[in-house]
């Protein structure tokens, strides 16, 4: 594999993972991706949420959480109370109904310097993967397999690569921001 090509898939991948960490902020709308990371204590063992219940979204401020096993609809609440999410769970006895509060300006603020903070994480991981790239290109040279002006093309492109990708990381950070500051 090109060094060009494995930098591009590893930057890629930073991508993903900036996008599915974003998936878990919450923004004051009602997502199911929002209880993705609960685990929950079913007969010994730890199950992620979506393996012992179905999450649904009825409406924009509410989830509703549905067990396939009734009895543990206690440590699904219990689960949900724990996470560090800020939600209040409500047990009807068949399903656990879950409102989403409007956010307050200091919460949406803190969250918006969380997403920065995940955003410039991200780019860092970026910059890391082309600091290799170019290492690799530069121990080709060295090595005579591939040619100086070979190697100043090459890592022309993996910057070029880099660019694209703080780029995307940066749209990707300023929809996550507006979609926390609207209301």
């Amino acid at each position: 594999m090109s060094v060009l090509s494995d930098a591009d898939k590893k930057m890629d991948k930073a991508l993903d993972a900036l996008e599915r960490d974003l998936s878990h902020v919450r923004t004051g709308m009602a997502s199911a991706s929002l209880l993705e990371g609960i685990t929950v204590d079913y007969y010994g063992s730890r199950m992620p949420l979506n393996q012992v219940a179905s999450v649904a979204v009825p409406e924009s401020h509410m989830l509703t959480v549905q067990p396939w096993d009734g009895n543990i609809l206690g440590d699904i609440e219990k689960a949900i109370l724990a996470s560090d999410l800020g939600l209040t769970p409500g047990n009807d006895g068949k399903m656990i109904r879950i409102n989403i509060p409007p956010l307050t300006e200091e919460r949406r603020k803190e969250l918006v310097k969380q997403v920065r903070k995940m955003g410039e994480d991200s780019k860092v991981a970026v910059r890391n993967i082309r600091r290799d790239a170019i290492e690799k290109l530069k121990k080709q040279k060295k090595a005579k397999e591939i040619s100086e002006d070979d190697m100043y093309r090459q890592q022309d492109e993996v910057q070029k690569i880099t660019d694209s990708h703080i780029k995307k990381i940066d749209e990707i950070i300023g929809g996550k921001e507006k979609e926390i500051m609207d209301f």
